[in-house]
């Protein structure tokens, strides 16, 4: 039954990692991570499958080996968190919700931004 549900919630996680390559808001190395732990628990041939991906295998590998995340995606998450902070206080949202987004987008960035390259 585990196997099961470790096997879905890679699924699932794998579909919003895809969908973040969509949607610049949505991040998607860290569904795919979840990906590679929940397959790793469920189905060694799919952990395989997304490890060897040509896209998106490198940053899995380099966050497991190295706790590492790229020059290139560190750049990225950055800039994307402060566009929806830009965005956001554009459109006028309340001084609470720009708060908590300052806040959360900072912690993340922070952490994003502090991992070796």
């Amino acid at each position: 039954m585990h196997r099961y549900v470790y096997l879905t919630m890679g699924w699932g996680a794998v579909a919003l990692g895809l969908i973040g390559v969509l949607l610049p808001v949505v991040p998607t190395t860290p569904f795919l991570l979840v990906a590679a732990f929940a397959f790793s628990k469920s189905s060694p041939k799919t952990r395989a499958w997304l490890i060897d991906h040509p896209h998106f295998g490198p940053a899995i590998r380099d966050w497991e080996v190295r706790g590492a995340i790229s020059r290139r995606a560190k750049t990225l998450a950055a800039s994307m968190m402060a566009l929806v902070f830009v965005l956001s206080a554009v459109l006028g949202a309340p001084g609470w919700v720009l708060a908590t987004q300052g806040i959360l987008m900072g912690a993340g960035a922070a952490f994003v931004l502090t991992r070796p390259d």
